[in-house]
């Protein structure tokens, strides 16, 4: 299993529908890709503060390193990425991304 963890710093002028835009965009991608097995998206709600601004993110989860890696060639996953690299505070800056295997 791999967990594929991406967490934004949203710019400041990004408003709720270039975020609600970019979601669906991912949510979309869940039947294209085989092994793709849950997305969950949300905002930071840990009380510590080091989320460093890092607001919101998601945690996309697959059976293998070969459905993650299809995931990342996909068309429409560069389409989303474009879109989540444009909203981000200073760009690919502004992202911050993670995979765990497990």
């Amino acid at each position: 299993m791999i967990s594929h963890c991406v967490f934004i710093r949203y710019r400041k002028d990004a408003t709720d529908a270039m975020r609600d835009d970019i979601y669906k965009g991912l949510q979309a991608l869940k039947p294209r890709i085989p092994g793709l097995t849950q997305i969950i998206i949300g905002a930071n709600s840990s009380p510590e503060g080091l989320d460093k601004g890092f607001s919101e993110g998601f945690i996309v989860t697959f059976r293998s390193t070969e459905a993650r890696d299809q995931y990342l060639a996909d068309e429409a996953h560069a389409k989303v990425g474009a879109k989540i690299v444009a909203a981000a505070e200073g760009g690919v800056d502004g992202i911050l991304v993670y995979d765990l295997s497990y």
